[in-house]
């Protein structure tokens, strides 16, 4: 079986769900205050994931991976305040559409002229520890387009940062989490890398274990 990369927008079918369902598996920890629930999370979001900047990874027709891809001109998420109450009340609803507002309006730190931002690197339960996740943040580093690729990862996430940090990231900031409480993570670590930085393995051994 192979591996292939994809912009969301470009398949035939739309996996907004598909990607919405990857995206609760990796981050949902953080959003049982709406839901605890992953069916429910996952119909409340799907809508809001803009595919024309997604990526995904494809294994035997099915969507492996994710992550978004931005230069700022167009934002990886776009929440809609009636899609959230129908799915989480209106309480709740209206309480996340304001938090999800204040945390994706714009990316993490500023992007354009090469610069661009890596959000939402995420895989699916079914195809974890088989380098999926490396091979679409391959895909990406080696885009002639882009010189210089920035990340947001929780502090607690000690092992995406080590896979970064293997990719040729280096941390150069960090900030205290809003909803320390609701989140579980103290802070957001920042990391960078520059087209010079990138360290690209050969991507056949991360297709290796599918064959």
């Amino acid at each position: 079986m192979v591996m292939e990369i994809k912009k969301a927008s470009e398949l035939e079918k739309n996996v907004s769900h598909d990607i919405s369902s990857i995206f609760v598996d990796g981050f949902g920890e953080h959003l049982t205050f709406f839901s605890k629930k992953r069916e429910t999370l996952t119909a409340a979001l799907a809508h809001m994931f803009v595919t024309e900047v997604f990526y995904v990874a494809i294994i035997d027709g099915e969507i492996a991976g994710i992550t978004a891809c931005t230069d700022g001109h167009i934002l990886s998420v776009h929440p809609n305040k009636q899609e959230l109450r129908k799915h989480l009340g209106f309480v709740k609803g209206t309480f996340a559409y304001y938090v999800f507002n204040r945390e994706f309006k714009k990316p993490p730190i500023e992007t354009g002229s090469g610069k661009v931002s890596i959000e939402f690197v995420a895989t699916s339960p079914a195809f974890q520890g088989k380098g999926v996740g490396t091979a679409i943040l391959e895909h990406l580093l080696s885009s002639p387009t882009f010189t210089e690729y920035i990340l947001e990862v929780a502090d607690t996430n000690t092992k995406a940062m080590n896979l970064y940090r293997k990719l040729g990231f280096k941390e150069f900031t960090r900030k205290k989490q809003a909803f320390r409480k609701l989140s579980g993570v103290n802070y957001r670590v920042y990391m960078k890398c520059k087209t010079n930085d990138v360290h690209i393995y050969d991507v056949s051994t991360f297709i290796y274990p599918f064959s």
